[in-house]
This record gives C-alpha cells, structure tokens and sequence, in this order.
C-alpha cells in the first residue's frame, strides 16, 4: 500500500483561501507570523481562520525568530497544533519556545548549494536528541531572507533513510509536484507561493491541481 503524502497549504490570509484549501484535501493550513512576509496575519485574524477548520485539519504557525513569549502570546489567541522555525533559531531556542506552550515544532533547513547530505542527517539527530518535542525537518531552499523561498533544491541530497521523517518545501509547483514527491517520497509537502495568485491570496483551481498531482504521485509504484 502506497504512502499517503501529507499536504500543507501555507500563507493563507482569507476564509475563501481555507475553505479552497480544506475542500482540495489539504492535511494543514499555515499561517505566517513573521512581520516582514507579504503573507503575514496577525493572531487575532488566524484565530478568526482557526475557526472555520474542520476536525483533523491542522492550524500551523511560521515564526522567525521569535522569543518564547511571542510564541507563547500568539498561541494564547490562535490554537495552533504545531510550530514551524524558519529563523536563526538554534536547538535550545527552539525548545524553549515550543515547551512554552507544550506543541511540536518542525524546523526550517535551508539547503544551499554547499549543502551534503550528512548535514541534513546530523542536523535531524541534534535536534531530535535536543527535544521531546521536535516533530522533523522542512527542507528549503536556502535564500536571502527567511521564510519561504519559492526555488527548488537538489533533491538527491536528501538521503533516502530521511526523506520518509522529511516536509518538503522550496519551488514546489503543480507542475513538479509528482515528480518531487514520486523522486523524493517525503512524508510531507508544503505549498506557499505555487499555489498563488498574489501574494497571499490563494488560486482555488491551483490549490486543487496540486493536491491532484500529489495524490497521483501517491498512487504510482516505484
């Protein structure tokens, strides 16, 4: 029996981008904390976008850089079920923030080109050593400004003992989605600007063609 990608849509701002987004099939729903991102929603709004999930659907939140008491603020407003670090933040700072308020966290790498795949394996080891509450890593693609990237990586860095723990992330398109997800076999992909019309306002018809082409990579046989 083939695996079942999980499917993360990101950025999202508005009620029709959830809904669009929930009735394609999406696993989460992602939304930005960071006040420098075009995608950028503030707590209030993403409890207001919180609201309309369904059971099993679930609410992410992307943050840089940020202390454990803006985490803990933001989590007090907006019930999110996991954590995403795309800053600088190290493994202790990670932790701290993410104990804070008791939810996993997945964290950000970066793959540049001076990347190897060993890097990718020992970061995975520090930081599941490091807490109870790391969830795994989201591959992208190593750019100036954090957040996402909307470029693609090498692929055959990520080592095939990982890539089933792994998000995948960085330049994914409804035009590569199968054949990144039937290369790679992640346990997870995750959608920001591929998926757009604008910036931070979603395309439904994109949205659904990209689940498409995730489910069809689902179901062909290496």
């Amino acid at each position: 029996m083939n695996q079942r990608t999980r499917i993360k849509i990101c950025g999202l701002t508005r009620e029709q981008d959830v809904a669009a987004a929930v009735a394609a099939g999406a696993d989460a729903i992602g939304f930005v904390f960071y006040g420098k991102s075009p995608r950028y929603v503030s707590p209030q709004r993403a409890a207001e976008l919180i609201a309309g999930l369904p059971p099993f659907v679930s609410a992410v939140g992307l943050f840089v850089n940020a202390t454990p008491e803006e985490v803990s603020a933001t989590v007090s407003i907006a019930p999110l079920s996991l954590l995403q670090f795309h800053g600088d933040e190290d493994v202790s700072q990670c932790h701290a923030a993410a104990s804070r308020v008791n939810r996993p966290f997945l964290r950000a790498m970066r793959i540049g080109t001076a990347t190897v795949a060993g890097d990718l394996i020992e970061c995975d080891v520090n930081y599941r050593s490091g807490s109870r509450l790391f969830a795994g890593l989201l591959l992208d693609t190593l750019v100036d400004g954090y957040g996402g990237s909307g470029k693609v990586f090498d692929w055959s860095l990520i080592p095939k003992e990982l890539a089933p723990q792994v998000v995948l992330s960085g330049g994914l398109s409804v035009q590569n989605a199968t054949d990144a997800v039937v290369r790679v076999r992640p346990y997870a992909v995750d959608i920001s600007s591929g998926v757009e019309q604008e910036k931070g306002i979603k395309d439904p018809a994109k949205i659904r063609a990209f689940i498409d082409a995730v489910r069809q990579a689902d179901a062909t046989t290496d």
